[in-house]
């Protein structure tokens, strides 16, 4: 069981090196985070952007381009497209997003021609470490889908499922986190969970154990869970949460981020290859963590 990135970071040394293509690479911390990779053994890269800029920004962090390849596109948006096509090509395992809006490379990863679509509802998962937290968490989705109905809910537990398994989580305890656990037909998140639930018993939902609706603090604290009287072999032990709405998981990402200091990293989910898809504003660890993410799909995959 993953308690950390630290052991994160070892499982994707024994399952990579996986080959990433950077869109837009010339970003300081974007080129740290690879160059950190390459030394680890994790990950090669290809770098699509402006040579120019590449090679002045590798300068600057001591980073040995002869080692890469690069591919000079100083127009953004094709920048884009070639990163986005050299792996739906096969020529790269991962797409990574480097100093560009997020909606501009999505356009390319969701063309028809040379995207990574698979019919699959696209998800985010963000995996934290907790200081209070026995081991790694998931939360799901804090960045894509604004307001999921019933069955894309369904696909977002079935892609974070599939991600769990990636890190070696062989039967994932996934949480339907609400604002209480009791099913309520005026709090449709509730009617959502326990169909979720139901769903999984019946086997439409498989390869995990589902549980809702559960209130966060049921969740994650088995003291709460026996509190409340909750009997769930979820309640107390999630290794997924999952939220009702984009507005929960990002205040709830958020909320991990800056007031427990939790460790993060991002990754988009539900496509033929996945994408690190960090903010420009995350740190070199940030960015580093979320590679070995990509790594991890990408070897399932």
């Amino acid at each position: 069981m993953a308690k950390g990135f630290d052991d994160l970071l070892e499982l994707a040394k024994k399952k990579g090196p996986k080959k990433l293509a950077v869109a837009v690479a010339q970003d300081r911390e974007v080129l740290l985070a690879v160059k950190k990779a390459k030394e680890l053994g994790i990950a090669d890269a290809i770098f699509v952007g402006d040579k120019k800029e590449i090679e002045k920004v590798a300068k600057e962090v001591g980073l040995d381009l002869a080692q890469f390849e690069v591919i000079d596109e100083v127009d953004n948006v094709l920048a884009c497209r070639k990163a986005v096509s050299l792996v739906s090509s096969g020529s790269a395992d991962v797409v990574m997003k480097g100093i560009i809006d997020t909606a501009i490379i999505m356009k390319q990863v969701l063309d028809s021609e040379i995207g990574l679509r698979t019919g699959k509802v696209i998800s985010h998962v963000a995996v934290f470490s907790v200081p209070t937290y026995e081991k790694i968490l998931t939360i799901t989705d804090a960045a894509m889908n604004i307001h999921p109905d019933l069955n894309q809910k369904k696909e977002i537990v079935e892609n974070a499922v599939s991600f769990a398994h990636s890190l070696d989580i062989d039967n994932p305890k996934v949480a339907i986190v609400c604002a209480r656990e009791k099913v309520s037909p005026k709090m449709e998140a509730t009617v959502h969970a326990k169909e979720l639930e139901d769903m999984n018993k019946n086997g439409e939902i498989t390869d995990c154990i589902v549980g809702g609706p559960l209130a966060l603090d049921n969740a994650i604290s088995k003291e709460a869970a026996k509190h409340k009287g909750i009997d769930s072999p979820v309640a107390g032990d999630a290794d997924i949460l999952v939220v009702p709405n984009i507005e929960a998981g990002n205040v709830l990402y958020k909320s991990l981020t800056f007031f427990a200091g939790a460790k993060n990293a991002g990754l988009i989910v539900g496509t033929s290859a996945p994408i690190v898809l960090t903010s420009r504003s995350d740190t070199e660890e940030a960015k580093l963590y979320s590679i070995a993410l990509g790594v991890l799909m990408a070897s399932k995959n």
